[in-house]
């Protein structure tokens, strides 16, 4: 029986299930590009599960570099768990005029403050989506590959008031990197000093300042991005959970994991606090190169070995949904 039909045949119909029905007959997934000015241009995907009559989280996911949305998307197969759990993605895509790889320029000072450059307009993009569709604003969250990890990193600290968490995948902490030089040395090394860039973290954000949950992953074999940096992160990050009077220890229930013989193993890090409340997590995948764990291979820079790393930074960001 058609939804047309089974309004009118079935009394006890209430009009909002109608449409939700009629929603589910007739629209689709959307999967559309914009143009933010002359250069810059991003594209959402919209589950068929959206209605508009309730709000929906929103997950804005920041490509590597030499990736465009479509192969990101394809890659970390975010818009398939979009439409199983409900929320929308927007992809913001670098503009090749402004960096020769299409890679986020986190490394330029100039980047890295709030209301500044490629911040600023990542954050429009967002102020456009949530303009656009019934976003929930407390419920925006970030994730990022790479470049696109870093820049994510540069976000949580820019707009610790816009994320309720973040996802940093195959990077690390920026504050050391003002230019192209030591952004291959932070690459290489990982920061130099973790603690000062929890500082200048923590005065970077402002009035605005809270401490943003992180979950991160890295491949222990990824020689683009060395695996130090994952650690250098979460201690930065440590260091500016300090001035919101949150001591962080790692876990001793960490451990070590694998799906099944034909997956990696990894090692997963909780980050507690004295409540033993998690803050952070760190996800280690042994063998792995520089690619996004656990994703499909019809993207780049991806591996299907590893965990799945959109499902579990999913998984994390609904854990600090609070």
């Amino acid at each position: 029986m058609n939804t047309l039909c089974s309004f009118f045949m079935n009394p006890v119909l209430t009009a909002s299930t109608f449409l939700i029905e009629l929603q589910s007959a007739f629209f689709r997934p959307i999967w559309k590009e914009y143009n933010y000015d002359d250069y810059f241009t991003y594209k959402v995907y919209v589950p068929s599960t959206y209605t508009g009559l309730s709000k929906v989280p929103l997950i804005v996911m920041l490509h590597g570099c030499q990736q465009d949305a479509d192969d990101f998307a394809a890659g970390t197969e975010m818009n398939k768990l979009a439409e199983e759990k409900g929320f929308i993605v927007l992809y913001p895509q670098m503009n090749y005029f402004a960096n020769s790889n299409g890679c986020w320029n986190w490394f330029y000072e100039y980047n890295q403050f709030r209301g500044n450059g490629e911040p600023d307009i990542i954050k429009d993009m967002i102020d456009h989506i949530t303009a656009k569709y019934a976003i929930d604003s407390t419920n925006i969250y970030l994730a990022g590959m790479s470049a696109g990890g870093f820049m994510a990193n540069v976000m949580a600290i820019a707009y610790p008031d816009v994320f309720k968490a973040v996802g940093i995948h195959s990077a690390g902490s920026n504050a050391y990197a003002v230019d192209l030089i030591t952004a291959g040395e932070v690459m290489l090394y990982g920061s130099l000093n973790p603690e000062l860039d929890g500082d200048e973290a923590y005065k970077k954000m402002g009035p605005y300042a809270r401490p943003v949950p992180i979950i991160t992953f890295h491949g222990q074999a990824d020689t683009t991005v060395n695996p130090i940096n994952a650690s250098t992160l979460i201690q930065q990050w440590i260091y500016t959970y300090k001035y919101f009077g949150i001591d962080l220890h790692e876990n001793a229930a960490s451990c070590t994991s694998r799906e099944n013989e034909n997956h990696y193993s990894y090692i997963t890090y909780d980050y507690v606090d004295t409540e033993n409340k998690m803050w952070m997590k760190k996800i280690m995948v042994e063998d792995m190169g520089h690619a996004w764990s656990g994703g499909n291979d019809n993207g780049s820079d991806t591996d299907s070995k590893g965990p799945n790393a959109s499902k579990m930074m999913w998984d994390f960001f609904e854990a600090h949904n609070d």
